[in-house]
């Protein structure tokens, strides 16, 4: 109850303390390619449940159709140009204040995934992430716009290894961890290091 609390308290702050940025990132969206600016997307919330997740468009229109569903590269071509700015500082995911404020997410969880969404593996076969160990565990609490695997884990690990760091987060989750790692998340938003490979927390 006291962790659902803040969350709402403060996403709606956040809400309306970032309604100027969001009228910014719209429209240098729009003006890159014309597209659209919000990216809606299926995520697996608490209980396996599926949500709308929102995003700023930060790739190509109709990015997943060339690939799938497959979580994008640090080079990937599909990024558009302030798509780079925007997912270096995590802007993109500001949207997910509303997913927030209703419930859908918290702002410190496991990272939500995408119904169906598949690792490639080193020999280049497809492994569905259900089937990964960990997987369903995750889905015990709601997924978060930041977390214990969000800061600490680079992009390019393996999941199995992602979602060990989601099992120790739902075992030692409690208030103060939650403000530890949104402080540490604004620390990674401002040096603009959300996509480098070797960010240092």
């Amino acid at each position: 109850m006291i962790k659902r609390t803040f969350d709402v308290i403060l996403a709606g702050a956040g809400l309306i303390v970032s309604a100027p940025l969001w009228a910014l990132f719209a429209a240098a969206i729009v003006l890159e390619d014309g597209g659209p600016v919000f990216f809606p997307q299926g995520r697996v919330g608490l209980g396996g449940r599926v949500f709308t997740a929102l995003k700023f468009r930060s790739m190509v229109p109709n990015a997943d159709r060339l690939t799938g569903p497959v979580q994008a590269g640090e080079d990937d071509s599909r990024v558009t140009r302030i798509g780079r700015l925007l997912r270096g500082t995590a802007m993109d995911e500001l949207p997910q204040l509303w997913n927030i404020f209703v419930g859908d997410m918290s702002f410190v969880g496991p990272r939500p995934l995408v119904p169906d969404e598949v690792e490639v593996r080193g020999d280049g076969r497809l492994i569905k992430l259900a089937e990964i160990d960990g997987y369903e565990a995750r889905h015990r609490i709601r997924p978060g716009l930041t977390g214990l695997t969000q800061v600490y884990a680079a992009r390019d690990i393996p999941r199995r290894s992602k979602f060990r760091l989601d099992g120790l987060y739902l075992r030692r989750a409690s208030l103060c961890l939650d403000v530890k790692l949104i402080l540490l998340s604004f620390w990674i938003t401002g040096r603009g290091a959300w996509e480098s490979r070797d960010r240092k927390v």
